[in-house]
C-alpha cells in the first residue's frame, strides 16, 4: 500500500510542480483564442475552464486507463513507474503542447499541427495515420462498452444490439454542435467517472488485509516470461501517455476562452487519467492475489471488469461503478469519430457550419467503424496501442521544434527527451510484436535504440545547430 500512496503522491507533486515549468517555458498569454475570435457554434464555442476540464478528461479517459492499466499491471508493480513518470515527464507535456499548439494554430487538428512543424511529408502521413487512429478508437470504444451493458441486461440485448445503440449515440454526438450533446452529459458522466475512481480504490485500501497491494518491485512477474520492455510502455497505452490525446486535444482548444486555461486542462486531464490507472493496476493485482489471476482473466477486458466492480463494490456499487466505466469509454468513442470528422475537415478544408457537410464525413466514418467493429476486439486494441504510441511520438516531435524555434533549444529537450524515449519505444515493438515483424530482441532492441538515436540526432542538426551557429555570428 505504501507503494501505491507513494505513487498517487509523485503524480500530484508532478502537476504542481513540473506543470507550473512546463506552462512557464511555453508563457500562456492573452491573446484572443479561437472560440473568442470567431465562434461557430457547432466546434468553435466558448465554454467554463471547469466544463472544459471534464470534456477533455472524458475525452482521454476512455477503456485505455482501465483495460490498459489492468493488463500492465499482469507486468507487476514496475507499472505505477511507467504510469507515474510517463504521466508527468510524457504525457502531461504531450497534451498540454498539443492543446496549446492548437489554440496558437486557430484550432487546427494534429496533423496539421504536425504538418507545420514537422514538413509537408509528414502532414500527409499525419493525416492518414489520425483518422486510422481516431476509427479504431471509436470502435475500441464501442465493443467495449456494449460488452459490458450486455452483462448487465438481459441476454436478449446481447453485444450486436447494444454495439448498435452506441453507434446511433455516436452518430448524433458527432454530428450535433459540441455543446449539445457533449457538452450536456460530460458533467453527469464525470460524476459517474469519480464515483468509479474512488469507489474502486477505497474499497481495494479497506480490503488490503485480505487483498494486500504489492509492493514496488523492478522484477519481471509477468507469469508468461514476457518481457517488459516494450510490451508494458505500449500496452499501458492510456495512463503514461497516448497519441489519442493529441487528437483530442484540439477540440476542446478550439472551446477555451484563455490560453491561461491550458495547464489545468490539459496538463491536469493527464494527471488524473494516470491516477485512474495508478487506481486500476493497484487493484487488479491486488484483487487477483498477485499477476498469475490477472493473467487469467486476461487482464484488461469486460469481465475482468466487471467481476472486481461487483466483488469490491457489491451490487448497487458495482453497478455504480460500471456505469462509470462504461460512460468513459463512451465519452472518448463520440469525440474520437468527431475528431475524426474534424480531421478530414480540416484535410479537404470543408466547412463544418453546414450540417450536410458534416453528414457526408459522418455518416461513412461510423459505418466503417461498426465494419471494423466485427473483427476480434483483441487485435484490434493491440494494434490502437501501438498506433497510439507511435502518434504520440510525432506529437512529441513537432512540440519539440516548436519550442526549440519559439522559445529556445534547452527548452525544447522538455519534448525531445521523451520524444526519444517513444520513438524507441515504438520502433522496438512493431519490429518485435505478432502483430509487427516478430523478430528477436536481439534485433528489435537494438534497432529501436538506433532508431530513436537517429531521430533525436536529426532533431538536435535542425535545432541546436543553427541556433549554436547564430549565437557564434552575434558573438
Amino acid at each position: 500500500m505504501v507503494s501505491f500512496f507513494v505513487s498517487l503522491a509523485i503524480l500530484i507533486v508532478g502537476y504542481i510542480v513540473y506543470g507550473a515549468i512546463v506552462e512557464k517555458v511555453f508563457k500562456p498569454d492573452d491573446r484572443p483564442t479561437p472560440c473568442m475570435e470567431h465562434p461557430d457554434g457547432v466546434d468553435y464555442v466558448p465554454m467554463s475552464s471547469g466544463r472544459a476540464f471534464l470534456i477533455q478528461l472524458l475525452n482521454i479517459a476512455g477503456l485505455g486507463p482501465i483495460f490498459g492499466a489492468l493488463s500492465g499491471a499482469i507486468w507487476g508493480p514496475s507499472v505505477y513507474l511507467w504510469i507515474v513518470f510517463g504521466t508527468i515527464f510524457a504525457g502531461g507535456v504531450h497534451d498540454f503542447l498539443s492543446g496549446m499548439l492548437s489554440i496558437r494554430n486557430d484550432g487546427a487538428s494534429i496533423s496539421e499541427i504536425v504538418g507545420k512543424y514537422l514538413g509537408p511529408v509528414m502532414k500527409n502521413i499525419m493525416r492518414v495515420f489520425s483518422v486510422v487512429l481516431l476509427v479504431m478508437v471509436g470502435v475500441v470504444f464501442m465493443v467495449g462498452p456494449a460488452g459490458l451493458l450486455a452483462k448487465l441486461t438481459p441476454n436478449v440485448l446481447d453485444v450486436k444490439f447494444w454495439t448498435i445503440v452506441v453507434l446511433i449515440y455516436y452518430f448524433l454526438a458527432t454530428l450535433l454542435p459540441i455543446d449539445k450533446i457533449i457538452g450536456k452529459l460530460y458533467p453527469i458522466f464525470g460524476a459517474c467517472l469519480i464515483i468509479m475512481a474512488v469507489g474502486i480504490g477505497g474499497a481495494t485500501i479497506l480490503r488490503s488485509g485480505s487483498h494486500p497491494m504489492m509492493e514496488m518491485t523492478l522484477k519481471n512477474l509477468h507469469p508468461d516470461g514476457k518481457p517488459i520492455w516494450p510490451l508494458m510502455f505500449i500496452t499501458v497505452a492510456c495512463g503514461a501517455i497516448s497519441g489519442f490525446h493529441a487528437t483530442q486535444s484540439p477540440m476542446v482548444a478550439r472551446c477555451l476562452k484563455t490560453e491561461k486555461d491550458g495547464r489545468k486542462i490539459f496538463y491536469g486531464a493527464m494527471v488524473a487519467e494516470g491516477i485512474i490507472a495508478l487506481i486500476w493496476a493497484s487493484a487488479g493485482i491486488a484483487f487477483y492475489n498477485g499477476t498469475g489471476g490477472l493473467l487469467a482473466m486476461n487482464g484488461g477486458n469486460s469481465e475482468t471488469v466487471y467481476d472486481m466492480s461487483i466483488g469490491l463494490l457489491g451490487t448497487v456499487g458495482g453497478v455504480l461503478a460500471m456505469i462509470g466505466v462504461i460512460a468513459c469509454p463512451i465519452t472518448s468513442g463520440d469525440t474520437a469519430f468527431r475528431s475524426a470528422r474534424l480531421t478530414i475537415a480540416d484535410w479537404f478544408k470543408i466547412d463544418q457550419k453546414d450540417m450536410k457537410k458534416r453528414l457526408t464525413l459522418s455518416i461513412p466514418l461510423l459505418v466503417v467503424g461498426y465494419l471494423i467493429s466485427l473483427i476480434d476486439y483483441q487485435v484490434v486494441w493491440r494494434y490502437f496501442s501501438w498506433s497510439n504510441q507511435t502518434l504520440a511520438m510525432m506529437a512529441l516531435w513537432a512540440g519539440a521544434v516548436y519550442l526549440a524555434g519559439h522559445v529556445s533549444a534547452p527548452a525544447s529537450l522538455m519534448a525531445a527527451l521523451p520524444a526519444t524515449f517513444m520513438s524507441a519505444v515504438s520502433m522496438t515493438y512493431i519490429l518485435y510484436a505478432d502483430e509487427g515483424f516478430k523478430l528477436s530482441t536481439k534485433i528489435a532492441y537494438p534497432v529501436g535504440i538506433v532508431f530513436a538515436v537517429l531521430c533525436a540526432a536529426l532533431f538536435v542538426w535542425r535545432s541546436f545547430v543553427p541556433a549554436m551557429q547564430g549565437k557564434r555570428a552575434k558573438d
